[in-house]
């Protein structure tokens, strides 16, 4: 088990549109790591959907560099989602 890589995993719940991170853990292969992440978060049936990932293939940006990173967006007010008029029908935005 030593040498198994680390994978990042993602659920889909009943009730998301999203896949959302809610662990880690090691396997031999991805096909090992889906039935591992089945067994470990989603016991109580609430997923439909499972990712995994080798957390060597994510790329990050560095936390300590959040503001610089990120400063540049608000330049951008008219990115902001206060400049939209959404239909009523639209249920999922």
């Amino acid at each position: 088990m030593k040498n198994w890589p680390l994978y990042e995993v993602f659920i889909r719940s009943k009730n998301g549109l999203d896949h959302k991170h809610v662990g880690s853990l090691h396997a031999s292969d991805p096909q090992m790591a889906i039935e591992n992440a089945r067994d470990v978060y989603s016991r109580r049936m609430e997923g439909v959907s499972i990712w995994v990932v080798e957390s060597i293939h994510i790329t990050a940006s560095d936390p300590k560099e959040t503001s610089a990173f990120f400063e540049p967006a608000e330049d951008k007010v008219y990115r902001h989602p206060t400049f939209y008029n959404l239909p009523d029908e639209l249920e999922h935005m």
